[in-house]
């Protein structure tokens, strides 16, 4: 046999003996198609939203959410209605009365987060309670607590709404809480104003557990002055029955 033809012979003996080379198909189409989707964001469906909304809403307005509605969102959501999570998300939707959300404000709100569905929103309740991580975040959420919580008439909190909501809000952070509450109980206090309330959040934040840094000087009001000399004479019983 004339010495190229053996060579072509070689040659194509050797490609039928090779495995075939992979095909470029559908398999690598797809995984770049699903690479593309996990990196897709989340579609809000603004529709779904708000029949959504009405599953809560008042049968004499369907643009209400009241109370009833309300505790059994909580239910769907898996989320107690004293839950510290439900107030972020009232935040989130500027919802100005407690126990009520009007059609705009979760609207608002849920578009936001993107949440069309309870699944999605369970999704994210992590995510808002990590919001309350944040230094900044909290102070605005504790501020806008204060309207939220006070009757639209009043100008002050109940005394025991007060206290309710400072527990939600500070009892898991401030050492100090337990005796708070009790100086609330047994002071001539019925009622908490706007300042007194920002500056109940300053002072867990600035003012040592000890008192050691508390100035008696400063501008702090006289509810919290008067904690201050409560709890020197209550360390003082204790000490004195030991």
């Amino acid at each position: 046999m004339p010495r190229g033809k053996k060579r072509v012979s070689s040659f194509v003996q050797s490609r039928l003996s090779s495995p075939p080379p992979p095909k470029k198909g559908r398999s690598t189409t797809v995984s770049r198609r699903a690479s593309r989707n996990e990196c897709a964001p989340e579609v809000f469906n603004q529709k779904a939203c708000l029949k959504w909304f009405q599953e809560y809403s008042q049968n004499d307005d369907p643009n209400i959410m009241g109370p009833d509605g309300v505790e059994k969102f909580c239910s769907d959501i898996k989320v107690k209605p004293e839950d510290i999570v439900m107030l972020v998300l009232a935040w989130k939707m500027k919802a100005k009365q407690m126990a009520y959300f009007t059609q705009e404000e979760w609207l608002q709100g849920m578009t936001e987060m993107s949440c069309d569905s309870i699944e999605k929103l369970r999704y994210k309740l992590d995510s808002l309670r990590n919001l309350l991580k944040d230094s900044a975040t909290f102070k605005s959420i504790y501020r806008y607590s204060f309207d939220f919580t006070k009757d639209k008439d009043q100008r002050s909190l109940e005394i025991e709404t007060a206290k309710s909501m400072l527990r939600v809000l500070l009892a898991d952070q401030w050492n100090l809480f337990p005796q708070f509450m009790k100086f609330l109980d047994e002071s001539k206090y019925k009622v908490i104003n706007k300042d007194q309330w920002a500056n109940i959040l300053e002072f867990t934040r600035y003012v040592r557990d000890d008192l050691s840094n508390y100035d008696y000087d400063g501008a702090w009001p006289v509810l919290l002055d008067e904690f201050v000399e409560w709890l020197g004479k209550d360390n003082s019983m204790n000490q004195s029955e030991v």
